[in-house]
C-alpha cells in the first residue's frame, strides 16, 4: 500500500514505502482519476504556492467555489443553486436568497420600468422604481426602446401645438382687424403688439397671410400712426410674413411697398432694420416690385441712407438693393447720380473693411460703370484709387467686380495721373493664374497707357514690360488678351 507523505523542511520530498509503485510527494504528479484528486491539486497550487512578496509575481486571490469553470463548462455541471454572483461593482457578493429577493422585486417592478421610461411624466412624485441600469453611460434595453415613442409623442405635441396656434389665430383675426381699425391709438397699438406677438409663430403666421383683410388693415395702421411703437410692431409683422413668398404676395397686393418705402425715413433703428430687409425681400421674390420701389421714390431714399448709418450690415442689404434696383435700368442709375450716390459708393469702398459691404457695394460700381453720365462722377469722386485698395483682397468675388468696375471705368481715366499703386497691381496680376484677371489687368493697363506718358514711364519701370511679353506669349491666340496686352 502506498503512503502520501509531505516533508515538511524545505528540502525536496521524499518517498516512502515498500512497494515497488512510484509514491507521489508532488501533488502536481498525481493522476486525474477523480474530481476530489482535482480539488487538492488546486488547493495544493492555490495555497502553497509563492504569494508574489518575494518572486515580485502578481498573485490572484482563490475562487470561494472548490470547481475550477473550465471544469463546469466541459462537464456540464452548472448547479446554480452553488453559485455566487458579484452583483455590485465594488465586490459585494449575495447569497442565493438575496438574489431570489432582488429577482422578485424586479419581476413585480418590470412594468413601472416600462411606464417610467416611455411615459415618464405618469410616474408619481416620491415613487421610487428600481433601476436595472448598473453602467450610467449604457441604456437599459428598455431605455433604448422608447426612444422611438418619446420621438413620436413629441411630435404629437408640436402637431397638437401647431394646430392651437393657426385655430387661436384664426378666431382672433377679425376681431384684430377691428382693433387695428379703431380711432384710439392705445388700441391700435395693443393689436399690433398682438399681431407681431401671433407672426413670430410659423402656424398664427400662415392664418395672418392668409387673411388679406389684416395685411391691408396691418400696413395701413403703420402708415398712419404716429407711434413709433405700433410702427415698430407693424413693420416687425411684415418682416415676418416677408419670410413666406405667400407673405410677399400678400404685403405686394395690399400696397405694402409704398408704405415700406415711407419708413426708410424712421428714426427709430428696429424700423428701419425690418423695412429694408422686407423691401430686399420683395425686390429678391416678388415680381413687380422693382417697379414699385423705383414709383415710391425707393431709390433716393436709400442712397439718402447711405449718408446716415454706419451699420456695415445694414448698408450691405441697402446697397443689395441698389445694385438690384440699377441692373438693366438707366433711369434707376441716374436717379442714383442725381441722388449723389456715385460719391457715398467710393467713401463706402475707402471707409469700411468689411468684405460683404464692400463686394455689394462693387457690385453697385459695376453696375454703374458702364453708364456714360455716371462714370465721370464715379472718376472725379476717387473710384480709382478706392477700388485699388481692394486689389490685393482675400476674396476673389470682390477682386473680380473691382477689376471689372476699373476696365470699365479706365477709359475715362486716361488723363489721370497718381496712379502709380494701381498700375503696380496690375502689373503684378499679369502674372496670375486666373483668365479673367489677367484679361482685366491687361485691358485696364492698355486704357490707362494711351497718351499717358506718365503712366507709361510708370509701367516700364515696375517690369510691366516683362509682363506684358510674358502675357502675351502665354495667352496664345486669345485675342481678348493678345490685344490689349
Amino acid at each position: 500500500m502506498s503512503s502520501y507523505q509531505m516533508n515538511s523542511g524545505t528540502g525536496p520530498a521524499q518517498t516512502m514505502g515498500p512497494s515497488s509503485e512510484p509514491s507521489y510527494m508532488d501533488l502536481s504528479n498525481m493522476p486525474m482519476d477523480n474530481k476530489q484528486q482535482q480539488t487538492m491539486i488546486w488547493q495544493q497550487n492555490q495555497y502553497m504556492s509563492d504569494s508574489g512578496i518575494h518572486s515580485g509575481q502578481t498573485t490572484q486571490a482563490p475562487s470561494i467555489s472548490s470547481k475550477s469553470h473550465g471544469d463546469d463548462v466541459e462537464d456540464g455541471e452548472m448547479d446554480p443553486s452553488k453559485m455566487m454572483f458579484d452583483w455590485a461593482l465594488g465586490g459585494d457578493t449575495y447569497t442565493q436568497e438575496q438574489v431570489d429577493d432582488i429577482n422578485q422585486q424586479l419581476n413585480q417592478t418590470r412594468s413601472q420600468r416600462v411606464r417610467a421610461a416611455m411615459f415618464p411624466e405618469t410616474v408619481p412624485e416620491g415613487v421610487h422604481i428600481p433601476s436595472t441600469q448598473i453602467e450610467t453611460d449604457q441604456p437599459t434595453v428598455v431605455q433604448r426602446l422608447s426612444e422611438p415613442s418619446q420621438m413620436l409623442k413629441h411630435a404629437v405635441v408640436n402637431l397638437i401645438n401647431y394646430q392651437d396656434d393657426a385655430d387661436l389665430a384664426t378666431r382672433a383675426i377679425p376681431e384684430l382687424i377691428r382693433l387695428l381699425n379703431d380711432e384710439d391709438q392705445v388700441v391700435v397699438y395693443q393689436a399690433a403688439m398682438m399681431v407681431h406677438q401671433l407672426s413670430k409663430k410659423e402656424a398664427s403666421r400662415h392664418a395672418i397671410m392668409n387673411s388679406p383683410q389684416m395685411v391691408t388693415a396691418l400696413i395701413r395702421a403703420m402708415a398712419t400712426t404716429d407711434d413709433l411703437e405700433t410702427t415698430r410692431c407693424a413693420a416687425g409683422t411684415l418682416h415676418n410674413l416677408s419670410h413666406h413668398r405667400q407673405g410677399l404676395l400678400a404685403i405686394f397686393k395690399s400696397g405694402g411697398i409704398p408704405a415700406l418705402v415711407q419708413l426708410l425715413s424712421s428714426p427709430l433703428e428696429s424700423v428701419l432694420f425690418y423695412a429694408i430687409t422686407t423691401l430686399h425681400n420683395l425686390l429678391l421674390h416678388q415680381e413687380g416690385s422693382k417697379m414699385a420701389v423705383r414709383l415710391a421714390g425707393g431709390l433716393q431714399k436709400m442712397v439718402a441712407l447711405l449718408q446716415h448709418n454706419n451699420n456695415v450690415k445694414f448698408l450691405a442689404i441697402t446697397t443689395d438693393c441698389l445694385q438690384i434696383l440699377a441692373y438693366g435700368n438707366q433711369e434707376s442709375k441716374l436717379i442714383i447720380l442725381a441722388s449723389g450716390g456715385p460719391g457715398e459708393l467710393v467713401r463706402i469702398m475707402k471707409s469700411y473693411t468689411y468684405e460683404k459691404l464692400l463686394w455689394t457695394t462693387s457690385r453697385v460700381l459695376k453696375v454703374l460703370s458702364v453708364c456714360p453720365s455716371n462714370k465721370p462722377a464715379i472718376v472725379e469722386a476717387g473710384g480709382m484709387q478706392a477700388l485699388a485698395m481692394h486689389l490685393g483682397h482675400q476674396s476673389q468675388r470682390l477682386v473680380q467686380n473691382c477689376l471689372w468696375s476699373l476696365r470699365n471705368l479706365s477709359d475715362a481715366a486716361t488723363r489721370m495721373d497718381h496712379l502709380d499703386n494701381l498700375l503696380h497691381m496690375l502689373v503684378q496680376l499679369l502674372a496670375g493664374n486666373d483668365i479673367n484677371v489677367v484679361t482685366c489687368a491687361a485691358g485696364i493697363l492698355s486704357n490707362l497707357t494711351c497718351n499717358n506718358q506718365r503712366n507709361k514711364v510708370i509701367v516700364c519701370q515696375v517690369g510691366g514690360i516683362e509682363a506684358l511679353v510674358r502675357t502675351i506669349m502665354q495667352a496664345g491666340d486669345r485675342e481678348d488678351i493678345t490685344e490689349p496686352a
